[in-house]
């Protein structure tokens, strides 16, 4: 795609760092803590198939693998190099996970495709429209009655109750907030109820 509103930003803003990622968020952020509340609110089943949406060097996305080893894990991200990192963590740990490179407001996989989807740190990297355009997606792909789960920047997601609701979700709430060095992280979750 093209457009201003389309351009990408790699996880740390710039290209350069993000071999730094893991290191930088395990340093400055409590992300083993909020990772897991995410899952364990997302009560995933051994047979449930989850998306991680934005999955970066898919440290989420191996939690909930080995949180739900039945579970078909999948991630998507938008940087091939953050996706290579990802992959090498998952053939290391001996995960069975699917990656695909994509964007999260276009993303490559048909109708009702997942029970969960999960997003940690994404969404505040995205422009207001691209958010609508995300939420729209994430509605698609989930199978009815899935849920959606989000961990991001309070301040930076200000209205996400709200674009949830108009995306069409019910039961939006936000139900945990950790204070960061770098502000307010908040968990979300939203339900496909139609």
């Amino acid at each position: 795609m093209t457009g201003s509103d389309d351009k990408y930003v790699p996880a740390l803003n710039f290209d350069w760092l993000t071999p730094l990622y893991d290191p930088v968020v395990r340093w400055l952020m409590p992300e083993s803590k909020f990772k897991g509340h995410l899952i364990r609110r997302a009560s995933i089943g051994e047979r449930h198939r989850v998306l991680d949406v934005g999955c970066g060097t898919a440290t989420l996305t191996l939690m909930v693998k080995a949180a739900r080893p039945g579970a078909a894990v999948e991630g998507l991200d938008g940087d091939p190099k953050i996706l290579e990192i990802a992959r090498r963590k998952a053939e290391a740990a001996g995960a069975g996970i699917r990656f695909s490179e994509g964007m999260a407001y276009a993303m490559p996989y048909a109708d009702g495709s997942f029970d969960r989807v999960l997003s940690s740190m994404m969404l505040h990297h995205l422009t207001e429209s691209n958010k609508r355009r995300t939420l729209s997606e994430v509605f698609r792909v989930l199978a009815p009655d899935g849920e959606f789960h989000v961990a991001d920047f309070r301040r930076a997601n200000g209205s996400l109750a709200a674009l949830m609701s108009e995306a069409g979700f019910g039961g939006v709430g936000e139900h945990a907030r950790y204070r960061t060095l770098f502000g307010t992280l908040s968990l979300w979750e939203a339900r496909r109820t139609r």
